[in-house]
């Protein structure tokens, strides 16, 4: 087993990682499924603790890299094109809080908690790779550059201390997890074990630490509760990092990263990342690796800005940001209206100010629709997307088919949540409240009625390219067939257009729980003239009713997204139940 980034073995790999699975031409035709490896299945044992959903317990549950790989044909058939595995790399074996994978001690081996066989855990994730190639779907490993897991402890305040202005006293842990009163710097540890400080050995310098307690509230200096945040402003631990997670992608086989916290990132290394690992997978094969961030911090739309494109405000030259980032915007902004608490205008801003603030990034129409993995729910947002009230459960369940139509309908590489096809409801003030022990609860039914519907709404996206590439316009609405405009109230109905060459797809969303709608919606007269008869091509609710034929009004107002006002359209009667979403064309 290699623990130096020089010895032999690693050498090998990094060099020589034979015939690599091919890149996606293009990561819009795979929507993303996000398990934690932890709480997604175990084949052999039930969870550790029950109940499976239980929002206090943040250990080990038992998920194994075996437990997912014989439920990749089930994840395939839900619709999906990659799986994107919460953190797989080893980390303090005695920490049970490390069971999300956040905590890395060792950049360059899986994690044993995770293997049926501790002793071969590295070859266990690598036959899951290698098994979901074969199945359909690429694999996206989720990393941290930011910090480890807690490795030391601080003298007189354990495993947390308060942020201080200067380094302070530690002591680090042996691979028990104990503090060991001599053990002041890494520097004068003599043959640590595997399961102690951080590897690869490299790394093991007391200057890469920052030691300063935890970050305060709003600042991207300081460590992570527990986790200890490394200075990667430090050239050494940038090349470090990044010759080791290009080793990952070349023992590993796998086809893009996650990037944990991209903010905290100092001195360009999030530029100095995205570029060192495109170039690896090309030189060894992997055309198109695909690189995301989570951008969770100030500004959202601006920071997400700052990273991606090739106008990325970090960049003095020719080379590009990382790959895209995920929407939060789209979560703040689509969530609220999908539940009926905001008004639909709410999204249309939202990618008003986006086409403001990605206007020297090239793209069509100003969309970005690569440079965003978008979502509902994940591991982060302390609810899921579906609510759970047994007075008013059918209208709540409308919410999650109608949200996840919305989702994969509007431009950018859409993400679903493990769970949400079984209808998983968590929410709480801690994290364990939405990383549930899928298999010890609702399990795996290909039957169930979320599953049957996110599989046609991802099935329907496969077979109609302009739902992946497409332009992207919001389309006016009118109660009397004349005044049309767009809907400002909460709820309401939220309409949009993607169109891909001679292609016309249109999507309508009521939000409203309660009360019907009979609405013309805008539709191109180029494309969609008049007269041209159109068919429900999903919607969430049974015998949905057929819209009418395009129909050209002359007289009508419409009122632009700028609130200037144009005269005559075309449009269609749309029919819509309360909380139903029609995809047309």
């Amino acid at each position: 087993m290699s623990n130096s980034l020089f010895d032999p073995a690693f050498q090998a790999v990094y060099g020589n990682p034979g015939k690599t699975f091919a890149s996606p031409a293009d990561w819009r035709d795979c929507p993303i499924y996000f398990l934690m490896v932890d709480r997604f299945n175990n084949t052999q044992n039930p969870p550790v603790h029950a109940p499976f959903d239980d929002p206090a317990f943040g250990q080990y549950q038992g998920g194994t890299f075996e437990g997912i790989q014989v439920r990749l044909q089930y994840i395939k058939d839900l619709g999906a094109g990659a799986v994107w595995l919460s953190p797989v790399l080893e980390n303090p074996p005695w920490d049970e809080g490390c069971y999300h994978g956040y905590g890395i001690h060792s950049f360059l081996h899986a994690n044993p908690r995770f293997a049926t066989n501790p002793a071969t855990a590295d070859d266990e994730l690598r036959a899951l790779v290698d098994a979901a190639h074969q199945a359909g779907l690429y694999v996206i490993f989720d990393i941290v550059l930011n910090h480890t897991g807690d490795i030391f402890s601080y003298d007189g305040s354990g495993s947390q201390a308060p942020f201080s202005n200067n380094v302070l006293p530690i002591h680090y842990r042996d691979g028990a997890g104990a503090v060991q009163n001599t053990w002041t710097s890494l520097q004068g540890i003599a043959n640590p074990s595997s399961n102690a400080l951080v590897w690869p050995k490299e790394l093991q310098r007391d200057e890469f630490f920052r030691r300063q307690g935890a970050a305060p509230g709003g600042s991207t200096v300081g460590d992570f509760d527990s986790l200890k945040q490394m200075l990667t402003e430090n050239r050494s631990v940038q090349d470090f990092l990044i010759r080791a997670y290009q080793y990952v992608i070349a023992r590993f086989d796998i086809d893009g990263f996650r990037i944990d916290t991209l903010p905290y990132l100092k001195a360009g290394l999030p530029l100095l990342f995205g570029n060192a690992i495109r170039e690896y997978a090309l030189s060894i094969g992997k055309k198109n690796f695909f690189t995301y961030g989570e951008v969770l911090f100030g500004d959202i739309e601006d920071t997400i800005a700052a990273f991606i494109g090739r106008n990325t405000t970090t960049s003095t030259g020719d080379q590009v940001g990382i790959d895209a980032a995920l929407d939060y915007p789209l979560y703040f902004a689509l969530g609220p209206v999908v539940q009926g608490g905001a008004a639909p205008t709410s999204v249309i801003e939202l990618y008003l100010n986006r086409k403001a603030v990605e206007e020297d990034i090239i793209s069509s129409h100003g969309d970005a629709t690569r440079f965003f993995v978008t979502f509902l729910d994940n591991h982060d947002m302390k609810k899921r997307l579906r609510r759970w009230d047994p007075a008013q459960q059918p209208a709540l369940d409308d919410e999650v088919t109608l949200g996840i139509a919305c989702l994969a309908s509007l431009p950018g590489i859409p993400c679903i949540y493990y769970g949400t096809e079984q209808g998983l409801h968590g929410a709480g003030p801690t994290d364990p409240s939405v990383r549930e022990a899928l298999w010890g609860g609702p399990g795996f039914n290909a039957g169930a009625s979320f599953y049957f519907d996110i599989a046609k709404i991802l099935a329907l996206r496969a077979i109609e390219p302009a739902l992946r590439y497409g332009r992207f316009y919001f389309r006016q609405l009118s109660g009397d067939g004349t005044n049309f405009g767009f809907s400002t109230f909460a709820p309401g109905v939220l309409a949009w257009s993607r169109i891909l060459n001679d292609r016309e797809i249109l999507v309508v969303a009521n939000t409203s729980k309660v009360d019907p709608q009979q609405l013309h919606v805008v539709v191109d007269s180029t494309l969609t003239p008049d007269g041209t008869a159109l068919a429900v091509l999903y919607s969430n609710k049974i015998q949905a009713q057929t819209p009418s034929a395009s129909v050209s009004i002359p007289g009508a107002s419409v009122t632009q997204v700028d609130n200037s006002v144009s005269q005559g359209t075309c449009a269609t009667l749309v029919r819509l139940r309360p909380g139903e979403v029609q995809i047309i064309g």
